[in-house]
């Protein structure tokens, strides 16, 4: 779940409210459900698409027993099918923010998503309103303390990588998403291990905030959207997520 500020957001992932803890297991089933369902079956090995939600599932820090039973439930014929929806709209002060969902009743999740928005002073728009404001890439997040930032670089761009970026405790890696399955198994082959891989969207501009109630407004719409089982991932284009008051 990310915004512009990639570090802080790495601090955010791993200081969930208790609701979204609660959510993700249920997010990650869904997912694993769909990975079976269009990728070609339970077998991790012979399913490109199973092989890297389970990764995505290893990273949230959930359970190998429940990530089996989700595989299990989706190949017993589960009639269960779920439904990917984008919803785009704006933040208190005009913050963009993209919401990518999973869903089996898209009235239920239309219906939340609307409430949440109105909520904190938000509103949701029409398709295309912000995505342009947004590009489509693969990140790839390292912890950086042990490794020897030369190595990882050469390695990184030996494997197709398109951009890397160090901070203080992480590592960026930046590639072509539909080449981030294949990046990310390359690194592995080569020894690495990821905080997450997945695709996201990248602001191409910023807004920041100010003022002290738009800051605790955004801040609760985005802990509200972590909570909902049926949103998956959102981006925004908030400079400062630093500042908000959660």
């Amino acid at each position: 779940m990310s915004g512009h500020s990639k570090w802080n957001n790495i601090k955010r992932k791993k200081e969930k409210t208790d609701g979204a803890k609660a959510a993700i297991f249920t997010k990650m089933a869904r997912e694993i459900a769909v990975a079976v369902k269009e990728g070609g079956g339970a077998d991790p090995a012979n399913n490109g698409k199973l092989r890297d939600v389970i990764a995505k599932a290893k990273a949230n820090n959930v359970p190998n027993d429940n990530i089996n039973r989700a595989i299990k439930k989706a190949s017993d014929d589960d009639k269960t099918n779920y439904e990917s929806i984008m919803y785009e709209g704006y933040g208190p002060s005009g913050v963009a923010v993209m919401v990518e969902t999973l869903t089996d009743n898209r009235n239920r999740t239309a219906s939340n998503l609307r409430h949440a928005f109105d909520k904190y002073g938000a509103s949701l728009g029409t398709t295309g309103c912000v995505s342009f404001l947004f590009t489509k890439k693969g990140i790839l997040l390292l912890e950086a303390e042990g490794l020897d930032e030369d190595k990882v670089m050469e390695d990184c761009f030996e494997v197709g990588a398109e951009d890397f970026d160090v901070g203080e405790e992480y590592m960026q890696i930046t590639a072509d998403p539909n080449s981030l399955h294949d990046v990310r198994e390359a690194l592995e082959g080569k020894g690495y291990s990821f905080v997450s891989a997945e695709v996201q969207y990248l602001p191409s501009t910023t807004v920041t905030l100010s003022d002290a109630d738009d800051l605790k407004r955004m801040g609760q719409l985005l802990d509200l959207l972590e909570e909902d089982e049926d949103v998956q991932n959102f981006w925004h284009n908030l400079e400062n997520e630093e500042d908000l008051d959660r």
